[in-house]
């Protein structure tokens, strides 16, 4: 019997080899992705592109693995940055640590001690991770308590999604959805809605109807040029596509699908607010599943879902769409934190929490930070 402790292998009845884990060359993007992909289901923002991305807009990226002799284990690609002038210095795993076995509680405690301690050597006040673990994994749930982590009253992403699977095809997917999302779909087509694939030279015009609906449905957006420079980075490297629905020429919706490894992810959407009767955003959807499948994706993360099932919940009419497509709830355990320094940890999730209270009552709901 094997388990994991600290970064190494550890054979019951013996001693324990207390090996750190090991930092990934911070040159070798090529080999982290490859690294990632052959272990357990890998995120699009634990990948090389989503890090340098990130370097470009004030993050400092590391990145470590670990192994059991030579079986894979887990690998975190950390961002940090200050906070708060250079007062602070705070760290995210976004959607990771990623594990080959996220059952495997040793790893867990491996993985989450090794990062603490990382964490805590480095100056930092805290360090949030935001693995996709199902909401129904108590016992992994209880290690990251034992472990010294605290369920994070701040997300950065969304701690629930929806899953569509793609395995079966085309005419399994279209069977799965709902009879209405099929109507719509043919509906978009008869009122001469038409469907294309871009490329950086639609990513004004997309832009554009991402920021009506940002003003339109009351969530935060980020600068022009941030947006523009993830899509463009995506675009170049061939795992992303522009998807617009026209009428006559004129962009009524669109989305950018980004995929890594079998799983694709409804990263971003956008819709104008005229021309929503002849319901765009279902053909746009549907001409970005098809595109996830001919990419050779298993899996369609929609990216987003309710935190409860009620229609009270800001995201219900989003949830409604999403699951009109087939798309399963997937809840997680959202966000969790290591507070480095406790002190320092207390007195700024206590500000946050001001702060947000605020945001929530101007804007109305929430939205992910990506």
């Amino acid at each position: 019997m094997e388990r994991v402790v600290a970064g190494s292998l550890v054979r019951s009845g013996t001693s324990a080899e207390t090996g750190a884990m090991r930092q990934w060359p911070s040159d070798d993007d090529d080999g982290w992705d490859r690294l990632l992909l052959s272990c357990g289901t890998p995120h699009v923002l634990q990948s090389a592109e989503w890090g340098r991305l990130k370097e470009r807009w004030g993050w400092t990226v590391t990145r470590f693995e670990w192994r059991a002799g030579e079986r894979m284990i887990a690998a975190a690609q950390v961002l940090t940055r200050p906070l708060g002038g250079s007062l602070l210095r705070v760290g995210y795993v976004p959607k990771g640590p990623i594990l080959d076995d996220v059952h495997d509680l040793g790893s867990w405690r491996a993985v989450l001690d090794d990062l603490a301690a990382w964490a805590s050597s480095k100056g930092l006040s805290w360090l949030k991770i935001d693995p996709d673990v199902d909401a129904s994994d108590l016992e992994v749930r209880d290690t990251w308590i034992e472990c010294g982590w605290l369920p994070s009253s701040t997300q950065v992403q969304f701690p629930n999604t929806m899953i569509s699977d793609l395995t079966s095809g085309r005419d399994a997917v279209l069977a799965a959805m709902k009879s209405k999302t099929r109507y719509n779909i043919g509906l978009a087509r008869r009122r001469g809605v038409e469907v294309r694939r871009g490329g950086v030279q639609d990513l004004d015009r997309f832009l554009a109807m991402y920021e009506e609906t940002a003003r339109r449905d009351g969530f935060g957006i980020r600068a022009r040029e941030y947006y523009l420079d993830a899509w463009k980075a995506f675009l170049d490297a061939g795992v992303a596509t522009v998807i617009l629905a026209e009428l006559e020429g004129r962009p009524l919706a669109g989305v950018i699908p980004v995929r890594f490894g079998r799983t694709a992810w409804y990263l971003y959407g956008a819709s104008a607010s005229e021309g929503r009767r002849h319901m765009p955003a279902y053909l746009a959807q549907w001409e970005s599943l098809l595109w996830a499948m001919e990419q050779g994706c298993t899996r369609y993360d929609w990216w987003g879902g309710p935190s409860v099932l009620d229609e009270s919940d800001p995201l219900w009419g989003v949830y409604r769409f999403k699951r009109g497509f087939g798309a399963r709830m997937a809840p997680g355990l959202g966000a969790w934190d290591y507070p480095a320094q406790p002190k320092v940890y207390r007195l700024f999730q206590s500000a946050e929490a001001v702060r947000r209270r605020f945001i929530a009552a101007r804007r109305g709901r929430g939205a992910s930070a990506r």
